[in-house]
């Protein structure tokens, strides 16, 4: 569309001469042209957005997105991956390597990279830190890099051995990358199904406890400090991970955390319906460690907050508890739990659009005028109903399908392109 106009919208962007103002603002040809109070046009052809009651700001960056492609397309391709990332508000995502193959050398980076050109969204591949994402042996880091790799993790697969996670670090820092950790020890976890306490003794389940997070936070904020190299946690869910990461960034060291939505307003009292779409990893810990995560939001500690889409088919899904997949949909929901966990306008566009691309070494668009757009427009009170007809994925996987929520994501406009939300 070469003509639009966002009416009466709120801009909230950090350091924008508007920010914090009602502004209309024009698009043409895919730049912003002009930003006023009040734009009268007489363009009979223009298209236009109503804003009123809305925010407008950077589109957002997810730094933690599970899609199929390649090898795992009945669950989510880059096609309908993009499409719900879209309507979730997204205008960049990184994907994740847990695909068959793993995406674990240039081959898989460059498939991704191609497949999604000309697309809305932009597809940041991560390339895998191990061949196969086995933790054994050094993926081609730098090839994968060369390639196209935002950044490297073995995805929901923690390295355990932690010589290799050293050399991993060690190695990166030597061409400026960016090592994920998934902070899981294994030897802990067991396997289990879902968070260590009073819910799980309950249910009769073996749970996994808080130590299994914090141990490997704990490894690997030791292994940073020591190679004096960059980590960034995903996908943190305990009290005492956000406390050691918060004494971590006091001392100086490089690190920088997110965490999944899903666990800002989920607890594992969630899990006694035995709903399999409540089965995550990290598994939905108590009320105290959600208390603990959004206070860590607040003061700065967790710098982002993913979606951790990880969709599935419903044979993956629709089973008993034990053997259920894990996992949850996540990229069209970010935004109601955000709202659901009582974050602002301003805490929202920082955690979801500024900060992840800060993280990556990505420029923030700055929506000034003569700037590309690059932005989404958002509503913290409008409802809506999350079902077959709104989802764009080919999973169904969530916890909230068929639910109304709160927090809508009204438009998204990048690289002279356009979708909106009825």
């Amino acid at each position: 569309m070469n003509n639009i106009l966002i009416s009466a919208a709120k801009l909230v962007l950090p350091g924008h001469p508007h920010n914090g103002e009602i502004v209309d603002i024009h698009i043409e040809n895919g730049n912003i042209t002009r930003i006023a109070k009040k734009i009268v046009s007489k363009d009979k052809k223009q298209h236009i957005i109503d804003g009123k009651g809305c925010v407008v700001s950077a589109g957002f960056f997810d730094l933690h997105t599970n899609l199929g492609e390649p090898g795992l397309e009945t669950k989510e391709d880059i096609k309908t991956g993009t499409a719900g990332a879209a309507a979730g508000g997204y205008t960049a995502i990184v994907a994740y390597p847990n695909t068959n193959p793993p995406i674990h050398s240039r081959s898989e980076v460059s498939l991704i990279v191609n497949t999604a050109k000309g697309n809305i969204v932009d597809v940041h591949p991560i390339g895998a830190i191990s061949k196969k994402r086995e933790g054994k042996e050094l993926a081609e880091l730098y090839d994968m890099q060369s390639a196209g790799a935002l950044a490297f993790s073995d995805g929901n697969h923690s390295v355990q051995q932690g010589g290799l996670m050293g050399r991993a670090l060690l190695y990166a820092k030597g061409f400026g990358a960016l090592i994920i950790s998934f902070p899981e020890d294994e030897s802990i976890a067991g396997g289990n199904q879902m968070n260590e306490g009073e819910v799980s003794t309950y249910l009769g389940m073996k749970g996994k406890p808080n130590l299994a997070e914090s141990l490997m936070v704990s490894r690997d904020l030791f292994l940073a400090e020591y190679n004096e190299a960059p980590i960034h946690f995903t996908c943190i869910s305990t009290a005492e991970s956000v406390e050691l990461i918060r004494r971590a960034k006091s001392k100086g060291i490089r690190v920088t955390c997110d965490v999944a939505a899903h666990n800002l307003v989920f607890t594992d009292a969630d899990v006694v319906g035995f709903d399999s779409n409540f089965k995550v990893n990290p598994p939905l810990r108590t009320k105290k460690d959600v208390k603990a995560l959004i206070k860590g939001l607040k003061d700065g500690t967790i710098d982002a907050i993913v979606s951790q889409h990880t969709p599935h088919e419903i044979e993956y899904k629709n089973v008993e508890f034990h053997i259920a997949k894990e996992g949850i949909l996540g990229l069209q929901t970010v935004l109601p739990f955000l709202v659901k966990a009582g974050l602002q306008a301003e805490e929202i566009v920082y955690k979801l659009a500024i900060r992840p691309r800060q993280i990556v070494g990505k420029k923030v668009p700055t929506l000034l005028e003569g700037s590309l757009a690059n932005l989404v427009i958002f509503s913290l009170d409008e409802k809506w109903v999350y079902s077959v007809q709104t989802n764009k994925s080919k999973s169904a996987n969530s916890p909230v399908f068929g639910e109304e929520l709160i927090g809508k994501v009204k438009a998204v406009i990048n690289h002279g392109q356009l979708v909106e939300n009825y």
